[in-house]
């Protein structure tokens, strides 16, 4: 007849009196990395480089396996925090004195679009989709490349856009979904059509079959010449 052992599901080969060293366990976690962060001066958590958020997730390792499994001893995963935040020290004062060190460990800040263009040689580098990259700037207000002066992508990632006035906004490339922004090897009607990769726009008779004179590509979709919603 089955039956169900609740010690061994709940508490394996544990004790109950193990759930006390639990809370003994967690308790010095928390504090360790309370006080790792404290002493740090940790930003907000968008602000986080890459070398930062390794030492995160290697905290989070090295507490998660002190709260949960007995045979871990405490001091050497304190040792693990007190090497952490020595290494967290030394780097962002070698950040601070040496701009070489400083765009290793962070980056440098990448221009994606310039005068409602891409910039072509920053395509290449970035490590994100076209549509979550066009996803991101309609939740800022862009429906259009046109309505950009200038994107930047900073090191950790976010985007920084700077607007065209009304006045001096240009027809661009839409950054719609899809289903609202059909791509063409061949001109539907007479217009001015955008490169769907580089964003230059081109007047375009109906029909005609033209490659972009910035970027050598083919595809091209109807450019946009709306204002941006304040």
């Amino acid at each position: 007849m089955f039956s169900f052992d609740w010690h061994r599901f709940l508490l394996n080969d544990q004790p109950i009196t193990f759930l006390f060293e639990v809370m003994a366990r967690v308790t010095i976690a928390w504090l360790v990395v309370f006080t790792f962060l404290k002493v740090s001066g940790r930003r907000g958590v968008r602000q986080l480089s890459l070398f930062e958020l390794v030492v995160i997730l290697t905290l989070g390792s090295a507490s998660g396996d002190v709260t949960f499994y007995d045979d871990v001893p405490v001091l050497p995963v304190i040792m693990v925090f007190v090497v952490l935040l020595a290494l967290y020290r030394m780097t962002t004062w070698l950040t601070a004195h040496s701009s070489r060190f400083s765009r290793f460990i962070q980056g440098d800040v990448i221009t994606l679009i310039k005068e409602g263009l891409y910039v072509l040689e920053s395509l290449d580098q970035l490590n994100i989709s076209e549509d979550e990259f066009y996803m991101e700037l309609r939740q800022s207000g862009v429906e259009h490349l046109g309505q950009l002066r200038l994107a930047l992508v900073e090191v950790d990632g976010q985007l920084s856009l700077y607007f065209y006035d009304d006045t001096e906004m240009r027809a661009g490339l839409s950054v719609l979904p899809p289903e609202h922004r059909p791509v063409f090897r061949h001109a539907p009607v007479s217009g001015l059509y955008a490169c769907t990769h580089c964003g230059q726009t081109q007047p375009l008779d109906e029909q005609q079959q033209a490659t972009c004179p910035r970027c050598q590509r083919s595809l091209w979709s109807t450019a946009l010449k709306v204002r941006r919603l304040h």
